[in-house]
């Protein structure tokens, strides 16, 4: 599917390498963006949202990780 959206190869590396270190993560982050959906909330604003409340985390796992 990231193929498919125009990523490079190394990006698409890069967010799988996120994904398997902190597999835990990104499932609560799939789940609360499931339950704003269902809660009538666009897809992308559900994304934004969500990301937005775990965008700490997410910056660390960029920069330094953990």
């Amino acid at each position: 599917m990231l193929k498919r959206q125009g990523l490079p190869e190394a990006q698409i590396d890069m967010v799988l390498g996120l994904i398997k270190r902190k597999p835990e993560l990104f499932k609560q982050i799939a789940a609360e963006i499931e339950e704003k959906i269902k809660g009538g909330m666009d897809k992308q604003a559900a994304a934004v949202a969500v990301m937005q409340t775990h965008q700490a985390e997410l910056q660390g796992l960029l920069t330094n990780g953990n």
